[in-house]
């Protein structure tokens, strides 16, 4: 038998010593730390995972900042406003200079347990919120800097001073009214806890009298959250404010200046969307593998910049105003249009090919084979599949394509969205469509003074709901319009009494 230095059989020595139990808490404070040096919502979403429940952080001026799910923001607020009302909730104060307050709400997880998290979370927003101040000041310059940068065009030159090369898309927001400042501060602080650790998603500047936030995202991203975010800032200051459609880059002095014509049209509190159709949008209604086939089919002819050319000159509506969006003069782009309207041996001055290529422009990229297609909303309508072999010259009857849109369902659409005009506002609009949203030619062509024509459009605009100075907006009624437009949608048939003054009821 051997024996050990110490002379006792090895067989017979002492066992070793039994590993601490792993200590539960330790384990959630250094997951909690993970978490917080990533965003401010990756911290409420592990706090709602340790409690086994749901987690929101409040801020007193704007609402739920971050909540986990979604869905559990109302419930944080109203806990955070009246905590002695929710005693089943855990409440804490983070104690940062918005007042902010962190609500937890428990799944099984023990009450002890659920405090000892919901504590450790707060003291960790407190440490982000810490050094959120000390860095304000350069964060606050630097935001300013690089939307002067976007502004003038140099968008890769903004993402490299942001140090982020995977955004490729912004949507802009536009607010103005007279708690401005107050509105700035609020915003900062919602945005930022978010934002800067992991490089700035949202830039948020106060330039002059007006406040401007920009959500940097991918193609098709989502930025739910920060639309929220911005009606809940624009409710609670009563501000205007305007929304663009999420646009390239590129696009950005296009999507500023879209933001700025949905912002006019607001009213105090209210958030108003350059388009604002939702999901009646053609981008919800068709399937998207199906948009992206047909999409690619109708623009293989034209290269990346010629695509970029028609999107600015579509969306801004003159050559002219896309020129410096897109840092050319305006004889380049007339140059450019002349050569992809040869390409797509199409008439680009006709109103149902810009519409139709506009949506095309707009549409997601098709997937690859055997990519699964991106998810969608609508139902699965029967079609016939868009071949890919071929480009697929656009046509303009029906003005809704029939590869997305059967007739039935093109039917039902565009009776949907057009349902609250009657016969006056809908020959008035399909008018006013056709010459591409310019007021003097269809005032002529319907018999109106153009004051009664520009104020049964924007009759038409609060009956439908919708901006109609966007471009993207007017495309798909123009679509809608025109697919179910009869022999006497026109301005001849238009009712009338005493000349000019409309008379007739409503059909």
């Amino acid at each position: 038998m051997t024996t050990g230095g110490t002379g006792r059989p090895q067989h017979l020595a002492a066992p070793a010593p039994t590993p601490p139990a792993p200590d539960p808490a330790g384990q959630w404070v250094q997951r909690l730390t993970r978490a917080a040096a990533r965003s401010g919502a990756v911290l409420i979403a592990e706090t709602a995972a340790l409690a086994d429940g749901w987690a929101a952080l409040v801020d007193p001026s704007v609402g739920a900042v971050h909540s986990t799910p979604r869905t559990a923001g109302s419930d944080g607020e109203r806990a955070a406003a009246h905590p002695q009302a929710h005693p089943h909730l855990t409440v804490r104060h983070v104690g940062d200079a918005s007042g902010s307050v962190l609500v937890v709400g428990a799944g099984r997880a023990p009450h002890a347990h659920v405090a000892l998290i919901a504590q450790a979370t707060a003291d960790l927003l407190r440490v982000r919120a810490r050094r959120a101040d000390d860095v304000r000041g350069t964060e606050q310059r630097l935001h300013a800097a690089v939307l002067n940068l976007l502004l003038h065009g140099q968008h890769a030159l903004a993402a490299s001073v942001l140090g982020d090369g995977g955004a490729t898309h912004a949507t802009v927001y536009r607010l103005s009214g007279r708690t401005v400042h107050a509105a700035y501060q609020s915003l900062w602080r919602a945005a930022q806890p978010g934002a800067f650790l992991g490089g700035p998603r949202m830039l948020v500047c106060l330039d002059g009298t007006e406040l401007v936030a920009v959500a940097r995202h991918g193609a098709h991203g989502d930025h739910t959250s920060t639309r929220a975010l911005i009606a809940r800032v624009a409710e609670r200051h009563q501000l205007t404010a305007g929304a663009a459609e999420p646009a390239p880059l590129d696009m950005f002095a296009t999507a500023w200046s879209e933001a700025g014509a949905a912002r006019h049209s607001a009213t105090a509190g209210r958030l108003a969307a350059a388009s604002a159709l939702g999901a009646e949008g053609l981008l919800r209604v068709v399937p998207g593998d199906r948009l992206g086939a047909w999409s690619e089919a109708v623009l293989r002819p034209l290269d990346r910049e010629q695509r970029r050319t028609l999107e600015a000159w579509l969306r801004s509506g003159s050559a002219q105003t896309a020129a410096p969006a897109l840092d050319v003069s305006e004889g380049t782009v007339r140059a450019r249009l002349r050569t992809a309207g040869s390409l797509l041996a199409v008439d680009l001055d006709h109103p149902t090919v810009q519409a139709q290529l506009l949506l095309a422009l707009r549409a997601p990229a098709a997937p690859l084979p055997g990519q699964a297609a991106a998810p969608t909303t609508a139902p699965v309508l029967p079609a016939s599949p868009v071949r890919a072999t071929a480009p697929t010259r656009l046509r303009t009857d029906p003005a809704l394509p029939a590869g997305l849109l059967g007739p039935q369902d093109a039917a039902r659409w565009a009776s949907g969205l057009l349902e609250p005009l009657d016969t006056r506002f809908r020959i008035t609009l399909r008018c006013w469509l056709r010459h591409r949203g310019r007021t003097a030619p269809a005032a002529a062509e319907l018999g109106l003074h153009r004051s009664t024509l520009t104020a049964w459009l924007a009759e038409c605009g609060k009956l439908l709901d919708l901006e109609l100075s966007s471009a993207t907006t007017r495309s798909e009624l123009h679509l809608a319009a025109e697919t179910i437009a009869t022999p006497t949608d026109t301005p001849a048939a238009l009712p009338r009494r005493g000349g000019r003054t409309y008379r007739g009821a409503r059909q």
